[in-house]
């Protein structure tokens, strides 16, 4: 039987890995990708328009891909939900087979022009974690949780491209800590609302921010749509 076809973007990325630990995330290993994929250059623009941003946004969407592929295969039923998301992020970084693509693709996402594409990716992250995880908050939390988890992850990698202890132990220990203070921002919230006099100015204010509502919460059966170019 003849083989399955190869997607293109597949073999254009698998193929840019063997050089973006020399040139980076550049059009020059975009081009060299393209040449050693065999792939036609205008297939390859067609699927990558801006080029080696675009494969660098791909090759972090697969490894979002590989976590929650690997978070769902896992039995969490009886683990603590801190324990969840320290796991998911866990997973996210033990994936990575090339840590140097990831560290050529936090310094091309720090640049100013390509920051705003960076602070999405990560964003993507999170929310692909506390969607896989079962979150249903649908108003203000939808968003809190995001931008929280989104400074975890994004720390959390910063200190695992530095970390050279073994089987990055300091950088399991790191993420354990951020999860923690976390928690217990969580708790000092807990407990402000319950304060004499800052509680009826807290549920003023939750009242307000309760009628901010999730994109996934708007109606969707209106005509029409448009979705952001990935």
């Amino acid at each position: 039987m003849p083989e399955p076809m190869q997607d293109p973007a597949d073999l254009v990325l698998n193929a840019a890995l063997l050089h973006v630990p020399f040139d980076g995330w550049s059009e020059t290993a975009f081009k060299a990708a393209i040449a050693d994929a065999d792939v036609s250059p205008a297939v390859a623009r067609g699927l990558f328009p801006r080029g080696a941003i675009d494969l660098a946004a791909a090759y972090h969407r697969r490894g979002d891909d590989a976590m929650i592929a690997a978070l769902e295969a896992r039995d969490l039923t009886d683990m603590r939900f801190r324990d969840r998301v320290a796991l998911a992020v866990r997973l996210r970084l033990e994936l990575v087979e090339d840590k140097e693509a990831v560290r050529r693709g936090a310094t091309l996402f720090a640049l100013p022009m390509h920051a705003a594409e960076g602070a999405k990716l990560i964003w993507g992250t999170a929310d692909r974690i506390w969607t896989a995880l079962g979150d249903g908050s649908r108003d203000i939390n939808w968003y809190t949780k995001r931008a929280t988890l989104s400074g975890v992850y994004s720390s959390t990698v910063l200190y695992w491209l530095g970390d050279d202890s073994l089987d990055n132990q300091a950088t399991w220990a790191f993420l354990d800590r951020r999860i923690d203070d976390v928690m217990q921002i969580e708790k000092v919230k807990a407990q402000v609302r319950k304060a004499p006099g800052i509680s009826r100015l807290m549920k003023g204010a939750e009242s307000v921010l309760s009628r901010i509502k999730s994109p996934k919460a708007r109606r969707d059966d209106l005509p029409g749509g448009w979705t952001a170019p990935r």
